[in-house]
């Protein structure tokens, strides 16, 4: 799993540009953190986490996910993701972006997840989307 997590944040920059982070992962499901941080506020008033701030860390959640759910790291985009902003993440705190991959195909994977700030019962936003293989196996 090491090599995966290892892969995974190399492979994508922004990671590392958002302190996003690996917290853990089961056999579909992956989550992710990105600690709060001056350079991700939206509104220095409130100290609000800007909204593409948590889109990325839910995009690469749910990414990782598929990675999770596959066994190994192959070409993999983002066809569609639908992000459902439900609140704001409290100013301070460590959000928490959990996503499952709960169906795979041959080209599309399909996933379900969440971001929270220390309560999963009280999410900030809620997604769903696809992921297209890109690699010529899952084309032919």
């Amino acid at each position: 799993m090491r090599r995966f997590v290892n892969k995974f944040m190399e492979t994508v920059p922004h990671l590392q540009a958002l302190g996003i982070g690996y917290v853990a992962s089961g056999s579909n499901w992956a989550e992710l953190q990105m600690p709060y941080a001056p350079q991700l506020v939206a509104y220095p008033d409130t100290g609000v986490i800007a909204s593409g701030a948590i889109f990325s860390l839910m995009d690469s959640a749910a990414g990782f996910s598929v990675v999770v759910a596959r066994g190994r790291m192959e070409p993999h985009a983002t066809l569609d993701l639908r992000c459902d902003y439900l609140r704001p993440a409290r100013p301070g705190e460590t959000v928490i972006g959990r996503a499952e991959c709960y169906k795979l195909t041959k080209r599309v994977a399909f996933v379900r997840g969440i971001a929270h700030d220390g309560d999963p019962e009280h999410p900030i936003a809620h997604v769903a989307g696809t992921f297209m293989f890109t690699a010529a196996e899952a084309q032919s």
